[in-house]
């Protein structure tokens, strides 16, 4: 059956469900904190390991990509940051024995959950065709593998680079020339499916496609507009930002179809308020938005601010931006019954919102997947922009645009060069340092690369980290796409689903994590990342590592590219992995603003990438100044009898990562397979708290995707709004769902209808 879930592990089909809380963190995050890492690391080790995360001298945290204050707490980690770290660091080991014990088709029976708490990998490991298990294999075989089916195929173009957001800036920049140099810009990445809704918005708008703002910007904002994002769960760190700006004035609009414990009170569990009082109130204005209605009331929201006299920065207008008349004709066009339908908000909480943004002289907006995720991510995104635009809050200290990026270092790979559609100055620095052409042809990004391997058009399928598999849409197309390879390559720390999902043949390729010491010829190393606000920064890890079968990323890469481009690449692949400093003096000579990069990058904190529209007030853009758009106003609508679903992330898990199986703010304990429906929409479709249901996504291609087996939990959603955790959703979005120019699988807007039905 489509959807069907492993059923191999200890997974409950009856969760159980208590009321939703009202409050995040505190002392029972810090309870959970000690009791998940000691379990996974032992008392010693977590108080080595945990005192070094996101510390100066220390390591970048393998979870989000959170900016850190300069002046840092001891304890300057979270609580999922925390277990990324313990599972990462874990004694609990993979080994070959592990292998040859469990076949490939009993992994295929049990879920992540349960994969990724077995532990480390330890050797690399090889698939052969018509094999029923892994085996160990010399790293030497492993690459004289890929070597041959790399070799074997008719273009460059029928292989596939894919790169996680955990890969550091060197491992990033190797990882690039190595494919370009083999022939090909078929590099997706993670923010194809996450953030590159905000890339494609932001660089047509202000020519720059990432946010604008700092830390201290926040801190110094009048008001913090926080939309379609949950902290809480996703960038827990972000709430102590939040709790300080709140301490000097800052008021809070929170929009998102769901209560969120985190946006309501924040106990900081790094002070004695936190600890045993109250904590802080964080949200002023709550916004309980329907699904997908955000671009309305930003274009509502700017209809109003045209309206009001004084409200706009005229000078602003006039010196910085272009398009503003045709901006100004649409949304004085924008339609109240219109905004109220695709919202479902009331009138009077759209006012007490434009009175907020009326008596603020610095907005900031942050956002994230609440508002990629959308067939019309792109317009909604540009619309936030426009409102910003309007009173002068871009290039304004205590102002500016602020997509809240995921997973630590997303934004640093696309950075050096990760993307699928490289600029021409980017490819010429790269043909001007390396002394050869790159291919100039577009790639592919994740949606194309399934339906290439789908179609036979792609044959050699290599993942930089992640879980290609798990986090992709369409799960059974992509599962029986990725089945279509002749090879599939997993460079990895743990075990995943995409292991299991192979190729003809297959890799798993067991590298060092962030926790690790990095030991080359030339000695220690280090490696560097870049956060959600364009800060870069050094990451050390002090562990030994977990095998001395591990190697590094770059080390790996610097292989590969030995073995299969040979004597003919003039490339000096055995200096980068001798030295990462070598690394990082060519990306000095490649990648703007990274000049003198070892030099500035040995200071404690490391440095500020250049940012034109926040520095100079300047925009590249094709007219050389910041854009108003005018896309048509758009909103998804359901059917009579139908549902909109969101997916989302417990607070146990990060990305495709499951720690565990509570959803502690939700009131969610023991299972993940359940569905938050708004209770009168449960009534009106009879369905009780606790009975179960099939979810059915319904599309224009007429395929049925079913994920079988939910627990209905009745849950103050939006009407007409329902949510579930991915990835055991994912086989509900279509693949060919996505958002209009960034190609972002649509996961936030899907039309499902529920049928009653028994648990799995």
């Amino acid at each position: 059956m489509a959807g069907k879930p492993p059923t191999g592990d200890p997974v409950q089909d009856a969760p159980d469900v208590a009321a939703p809380q009202h409050a995040a963190a505190g002392l029972p995050a810090i309870a959970h904190t000690l009791r998940v890492a000691q379990k996974q690391m032992g008392v010693r080790r977590t108080a080595l390991t945990l005192l070094k995360v996101n510390q100066k001298d220390g390591f970048d945290c393998p979870g989000c990509a959170w900016p850190e204050p300069d002046k840092r707490h001891a304890a300057e980690f979270c609580e999922n940051g925390a277990k990324a770290v313990a599972e990462e660091a874990t004694l609990r080991r993979v080994t070959p024995d592990f292998f040859a014990a469990h076949p490939v088709a009993d992994l295929a029976t049990r879920s992540g959950y349960w994969l990724g708490q077995q532990g480390r990998l330890t050797h690399p490991m090889y698939l052969a065709e018509g094999a029923t298990a892994y085996e160990p294999v010399t790293w030497e075989r492993a690459f004289d593998l890929i070597a041959e089916e790399l070799h074997a195929l008719t273009s460059p173009d029928e292989a596939l680079f894919y790169t996680s957001g955990r890969t550091s800036n060197e491992a990033a920049f190797l990882y690039q020339l190595f494919a370009r140099e083999f022939g090909t810009n078929n590099l997706p990445d993670c923010s194809n499916m996450c953030h590159e809704s905000s890339g494609s918005a932001l660089t047509e708008t202000i020519g720059v496609g990432k946010g604008s703002v700092l830390l201290e910007d926040l801190y110094r904002a009048d008001l913090i507009i926080v939309a379609g994002q949950n902290p809480g769960t996703n960038h827990p760190r972000m709430l102590s930002a939040l709790e300080k700006a709140k301490a000097g004035g800052t008021k809070i609009i929170t929009v998102n179809p769901l209560p969120e414990a985190g946006m309501e009170r924040f106990k900081n569990p790094q002070n004695a308020r936190g600890l045993a009082g109250g904590g802080t109130p964080l949200t002023d204005l709550f916004l309980q938005i329907r699904l997908g209605g955000d671009q309305a009331l930003f274009r509502t929201l700017g209809r109003l601010v045209l309206e009001t006299e004084g409200a706009l920065d005229t000078d602003f207008i006039r010196e910085h931006t272009h398009g503003f008349e045709e901006y100004e004709r649409t949304a004085r066009a924008a339609d109240w019954d219109e905004t109220l339908r695709a919202t479902g908000l009331r009138r009077e909480e759209i006012e007490e919102a434009l009175r907020m943004i009326l008596a603020s002289r610095r907005t900031v907006v942050c956002w994230a997947m609440g508002l990629t995720q959308h067939k019309h991510a792109v317009p909604t995104i540009k619309e936030v922009v426009n409102l910003l635009l309007l009173r002068g809050d871009i290039g304004r200290p205590g102002a500016g645009v602020c997509p809240v990026r995921g997973h630590s270092n997303v934004q640093g790979d696309r950075t050096m060069g990760i993307f699928e559609r490289p600029s021409a100055a980017f490819l010429d620095a790269l043909e001007k340092e390396f002394g050869f052409a790159p291919p100039r042809e577009h790639g592919l990004d994740v949606v194309r690369a399934i339906r290439a391997l789908r179609d036979g058009d792609a044959k050699v399928f290599f993942a930089m980290g992640g879980n290609f598999v798990a986090a992709s849409p369409d799960t059974d197309v992509t599962e029986a796409a990725m089945r279509r390879a002749r090879l599939t390559v997993h460079v990895s720390t743990k075990l995943n689903r995409s292991h299991v999902i192979t190729g003809a043949r297959a890799l798993i390729l067991p590298t060092l994590g962030r926790t690790e010491r990095d030991r080359q010829s030339s000695g220690d190393q280090f490696v560097t990342v870049e956060d959600s606000m364009g800060m870069v920064h050094a990451s050390r890890g002090r562990l030994e590592p977990a095998s001395p079968h591990l190697l590094s990323e770059p080390a790996i890469v610097c292989r590969l590219a030995r073995r299969v481009l040979g004597t003919e690449s003039t490339t000096p692949w055995e200096e980068f992995e001798a030295d990462y400093a070598t690394i990082r003096d060519r990306v000095s000579r490649v990648v703007p603003g990274f000049e003198d990069f070892n030099a500035r990058v040995a200071r404690p904190g490391g440095f500020t990438l250049p940012h034109a529209p926040r520095d100079e007030r300047r925009f590249p853009t094709a007219t050389g100044k910041a854009n108003f758009t005018a896309a048509p106003v758009e909103y998804p609508k359901a059917p009579e009898g139908r549902l909109l679903l969101q997916t989302l992330r417990s607070h146990d898990q990060y990305n495709t990562t499951i720690y565990g199986l509570d959803d502690r703010y939700r009131g969610i304990k023991n299972g993940r397979r359940v569905v938050l429906v708004n209770p009168d929409d449960a009534r009106t479709l009879g369905l009780a708290d606790g009975t179960y249901a099939d979810l059915v996504s319904e599309w224009t291609d007429g395929t049925e995707r079913r994920a079988p087996g939910f627990r209905v939990v009745h849950y103050p959603t939006t009407p007409g709004c329902a949510a579930a955790y991915y990835p055991e959703t994912n086989v509900l979005v279509p693949l060919d769902h996505t958002a209009d120019t960034s190609n972002t699988p649509a996961s936030k807007s899907l039309v499902i209808r529920l049928e009653q039905a028994d648990p799995v």
